[in-house]
């Protein structure tokens, strides 16, 4: 299980009710994007799909574009993780070097890799909203990645918090670009990890994180 995401066993009954409502209406809405477009769909719609209130919509997703891009939340809590719960003596960009090479092996949706990335990522693109919203998800990430960062004693954590960030959106977008071109999920895995692995070298090579 990924840092950020702990299991159901661990969760109160009523804590595992509202994980599986809140996935439940992601699924319900994106279904319906792919569908018709992340425009043509009102939040109403889904939440009449769902068999919810509008206000239970938002009460689980505050702006319409988190009902598509749900794993902000958890992208946050992955990456501040992996500094936080870094074992005994590991540097933070190790942990964090760790975390992206398993969120890819696991082909997981913020791994940057997925036979239906295609599909995702396309519904990105064609939703001004989405892509806007998306920008506002990496900046998240990396105020609260400095914070943790600064909590791990970094020498300068705002500017390693963005150099980890821009090289995982650097990594992530490249291979988004060939998933969208049509190029073979496993292949472009193989491309990916390779950018992967070169981009956090050149990080530990600039000894950012003491």
């Amino acid at each position: 299980m990924p840092h950020g995401e702990p299991p159901d066993a661990e969760l109160s009954l009523r804590e595992r009710k509202k994980r599986a409502t809140r996935q439940r209406i992601s699924d319900i809405a994106t279904g319906l994007f792919t569908e018709r477009g992340f425009e043509a769909v009102t939040v109403a719609e889904v939440a009449r799909e769902a068999g919810v209130s509008t206000m239970t919509v938002f009460n689980y997703f505050p702006r319409k574009e988190d009902l598509f891009l749900d794993r902000i939340p958890q992208a946050v809590a992955l990456f501040v993780g992996a500094v936080r719960d870094r074992g005994a003596g590991e540097a933070p960009l190790a942990a964090l070097r760790r975390l992206a090479l398993r969120l890819l092996d696991r082909r997981h949706p913020l791994g940057g890799v997925g036979e239906t990335f295609s599909t995702f990522g396309r519904i990105v693109v064609d939703s001004p909203a989405l892509r806007a919203r998306a920008r506002e998800g990496v900046e998240e990430v990396e105020r609260a990645l400095a914070a943790a960062l600064a909590e791990a004693g970094a020498p300068d954590p705002r500017l390693l918090a963005a150099l980890v960030v821009a090289a995982y959106r650097t990594v992530f977008l490249a291979s988004a670009r060939q998933l969208l071109a049509g190029e073979p999920a496993d292949e472009v895995a193989r491309e990916h990890r390779a950018r992967l692995e070169s981009a956090f070298a050149a990080l530990e090579r600039a000894d950012l994180d003491g």
